[in-house]
């Protein structure tokens, strides 16, 4: 591994470390709070507790800090660790509807929040309205977080208006998702690219109280690595092993209209290619052995949207050349690039 990258290694981890104290602190505060107004309450803020605090990359948190100091010029990113814990749980309550959406009873190696409520009290319809309720709290304890965030004089209002324009894009992605849109990139930008890497890193250039020139140089890498980072999860959802999703064939099953999906079809598969595929395709219960016919016939579209990887990867890398960020900064953005679009880390 490369010096560079072992320093971003170290640096994440701290990042890490910072927002992660932050959210231990608020969920024992929220616990404290909630046994106030009701012992019942308490088992809303404890799902959405362990499922933010159950693995996560903090992904969100390191591309805010990342842009922060790039735009800055500065090393302490402090400011951006309350907004950084704000963007978990924005990212908790987007899981814990997502996977009732979904039907996913599975999530960071434990249950979704709507299946524990649903097992914990026998009732399918009980647990996927407590699991509604909980990714809403997760909502409100973003919301509440953001709000006691350290924004510079003038700014606040540019950052409360960016986590609102933020969400509605989520929301708009997710309706092209939910709908199998044929405009892959357009979903992929709008319900991961908003949250993942545009957002956060508009968010830092605010923290930083960045001038235009920096802004407009963080979306033109942020943007393009967005969609990069989707379609590196697309190819994991659809060709990686079980140690790498956990749920192997589960995009197929699901009947996602990923980039891999979108690829083949462009292709021109013959009718009886086009008929496996639409035999496992949105059907939860195919068998192990027609899930893996069906991706190794997807296989013809994977060299195609590796290449459409590779170019947003190198779009966003391009725009840090002319970026005004200094050099220390640049790499460590290119650094983050690598890590985000990589399919080997």
């Amino acid at each position: 591994m490369a010096q560079g990258q072992m320093d971003l290694e170290s640096w994440m981890g701290r990042i890490r470390r910072h927002v992660d104290a932050i959210l231990e602190r608020f969920f024992e505060s929220k616990c404290d709070e909630a046994a106030r107004l009701s012992p019942q309450a308490i088992e809303l803020v404890t799902e959405v507790r362990d499922l933010t605090m159950r693995g996560g990359k903090r992904l969100r948190p390191i591309v805010t800090a990342a842009a922060y100091r790039a735009a800055s010029g500065g090393t302490d990113v402090s400011a951006t660790f309350e907004v950084g814990a704000a963007l978990e749980l924005l990212q908790t309550y987007l899981l814990i509807h997502d996977d009732w959406m979904d039907k996913d009873n599975e999530r960071r190696g434990g249950p979704a929040v709507h299946y524990a409520f649903q097992t914990r009290h026998r009732d399918e319809h009980l647990g996927a309205s407590l699991g509604i309720l909980a990714g809403d709290l997760a909502s409100t304890f973003g919301w509440e977080l953001l709000l006691g965030s350290r924004f510079p004089a003038g700014r606040r209002d540019d950052g409360l208006a960016l986590f609102v324009e933020i969400q509605k894009e989520v929301f708009a992605g997710q309706q092209l998702d939910l709908m199998a849109d044929v405009d892959v990139e357009r979903m992929h930008d709008l319900k991961t690219g908003s949250y993942t890497t545009r957002g956060p890193a508009e968010l830092g250039g605010i923290l930083a109280d960045a001038d235009e020139a920096s802004m407009k140089s963080l979306r033109g890498w942020s943007a393009p690595l967005g969609v990069a980072f989707q379609l590196r999860d697309d190819l994991l959802g659809t060709f990686g092993s079980i140690q790498e999703t956990g749920k192997p064939g589960d995009d197929l099953r699901h009947g996602k209209h990923n980039a891999v999906v979108a690829a083949f079809r462009r292709l021109g598969p013959s009718d009886s290619e086009r008929a496996l595929l639409e035999g496992v395709w949105g059907n939860a219960d195919a068998t192990d052995d027609e899930v893996r016919a069906a991706t190794e016939l997807l296989s013809a579209s994977k060299a195609a949207v590796e290449a459409r990887l590779a170019f947003l990867a190198d779009e966003a890398r391009r725009a840090l050349a002319t970026s005004p960020f200094d050099e220390d900064s640049k790499q460590m953005l290119v650094e983050v690039t690598r890590r985000l679009t990589d399919r080997g880390t």
